[in-house]
């Protein structure tokens, strides 16, 4: 049996509640903690780093398999999840133990945070310089149990939080794909159109993949963005395909729709802002969810098709024990 080199990725990106969601539950990724680090006092808690004087900042360290989910890619995330010309903390969270920072491991990770950095900086996506620091990572001192995963424990006041503190619509403003209307009607089909832009709903049983049975993973028609795997979906017998989770909960919102008289959960794509579907109570996995999504919304990837794609980190989810030794 062959066994697997993890490695440990640290980003400080302001508080640390909000730093796991996007990388937690991603394929490769076998943990993440929230905790300090960068500072001088040994073993310190939440309230010493809060007063600024120990030198830590809250961050996060991820193990990670690279073979299935490169460097590169953390960097991604981390990136499109942080303000990164704030020099003074982020967003209404202020202070040293706030500030922004990648913790490189190694020379490999130190040469790939600055470029990805460089490249950053030179896209025009911010108007301020890009100000993050990248410092040779430090003793880690994991955070009191209450921190650990922050998001799980305390869904209504973490959402609050993300939400209330700025990050949110930082995030999406910066980082939403820009849309032009007419290109889209060009690029798509007249319903998967009417379904992502003007939130229509598909007819049930004569769309593409409420049968499907193939192994693969399905992202946004738009944006490509992954969003549900075939391993979540199952027959409900509504004739439109159903999932118990979506691949990523970072990558969708769930919004109050209010239409045609009724009171539902609108399921949307974060970054293409695309209608999928509605989200119900009434499905089988052990959260009892039941994501209903347009087929029209997404475009289907089989297994043996997500390396030429560009998607090779999720033939992880496909792998049965034997291939995995």
């Amino acid at each position: 049996m062959t066994e697997k080199k993890l490695e440990h990725a640290t980003f400080a990106g302001g508080c640390f509640w909000c730093m796991v969601k996007p990388f937690d539950e991603m394929p490769g990724i076998h943990g993440v903690v929230s905790g300090y680090t960068g500072g001088t006092t040994e073993n310190p808690t939440y309230a010493d780093v809060s007063t600024d004087r120990t030198g830590h900042r809250e961050a996060v360290q991820i193990t990670y398999d690279p073979v299935v989910f490169p460097y590169e890619k953390l960097l991604d995330i981390f990136w499109m999840n942080i303000d990164p010309t704030d020099a003074g903390g982020q967003f209404h969270d202020r202070g040293e133990h706030y500030k922004t920072a990648i913790y490189y491991h190694n020379d490999k990770q130190k040469q790939l945070a600055e470029k990805s950095k460089q490249d950053l900086d030179a896209s025009g996506k911010f108007q301020d310089p890009v100000v993050t620091d990248i410092l040779p990572a430090a003793t880690f001192y994991p955070a009191e149990e209450g921190h650990q995963d922050y998001y799980k424990k305390n869904p209504f006041h973490y959402s609050r939080y993300y939400e209330g503190s700025g990050r949110k619509g930082f995030t999406e403003h910066h980082w939403q794909l820009a849309k032009d209307k007419d290109t889209l009607k060009q690029e798509l089909s007249d319903i998967q159109y009417k379904v992502t832009q003007e939130n229509a709903t598909e007819r049930p049983f004569e769309n593409e993949y409420y049968d499907n049975e193939q192994e693969g993973i399905y992202v946004d028609i738009v944006s490509g963005e992954p969003l549900f795997s075939s391993k979540d979906q199952y027959d409900a017998g509504c004739g439109w395909p159903s999932f118990t989770k979506p691949l990523h909960k970072h990558h969708i919102n769930e919004d109050l729709d209010q239409s045609h008289g009724m009171i539902r959960t609108e399921v949307r794509s974060k970054f293409a802002d695309s209608h999928l579907g509605h989200l119900f109570d009434d499905g089988p996995g052990k959260d009892g969810l039941r994501y209903c999504i347009n087929s029209a919304a997404m475009r289907f990837i089989p297994k043996v098709d997500l390396d030429q794609e560009g998607y090779g980190e999720y033939k992880a989810l496909f792998e049965d024990s034997s291939e995995k030794q």
